[in-house]
């Protein structure tokens, strides 16, 4: 079974993780408001997460997404130390999105890392919803 299979029904469980040592988590917070707004299920790691911590997070959670947010303009680095965690586990088949300061020349090296979505600060939280939606989701995720 792939680590992102979701049952009919269940809602899509979001990690939305703040790695290195940026110290701004107001955006991360709001997107998880926003995800929970979406009928998801939101779950925040904190502040001045290590890759091995988000990893393990996305492991105990059975997570069907793993979210960064980064601020830091330490994107490259630390999605490759995420990347490889992932790997370790067994769970690089998951949708991972990075969101934050995120120059657009740093996109394709991000994809080639494995980064499925790229949201940089100031995207809607309906685009990053439908992008989740689109991948692992479908309509029963609507708010009622």
């Amino acid at each position: 079974m792939s680590a992102s299979t979701r049952a009919v029904g269940e809602r899509i469980r979001v990690l939305v993780a703040k790695p290195g040592l940026d110290g701004h988590d107001v955006g991360a917070k709001v997107v998880c408001r926003a995800l929970a707004d979406a009928g998801m299920e939101p779950i925040y790691s904190g502040l001045r997460q290590s890759p091995l911590a988000i990893a393990e997070a996305a492991e105990r959670n059975r997570v069907h997404v793993v979210g960064l947010s980064i601020l830091s303009g330490a994107h490259l680095t630390l999605c490759r130390k995420v990347a490889d965690e992932l790997r370790k586990r067994g769970l690089a088949d998951l949708l991972w999105i990075v969101g934050g300061n995120v120059r657009a020349a740093d996109r394709a090296a991000l994809e080639e890392i494995g980064v499925h979505g790229v949201f940089p600060t100031g995207t809607r939280f309906e685009d990053i919803v439908a992008f989740i939606r689109e991948r692992v989701g479908h309509a029963e995720e609507q708010p009622t």
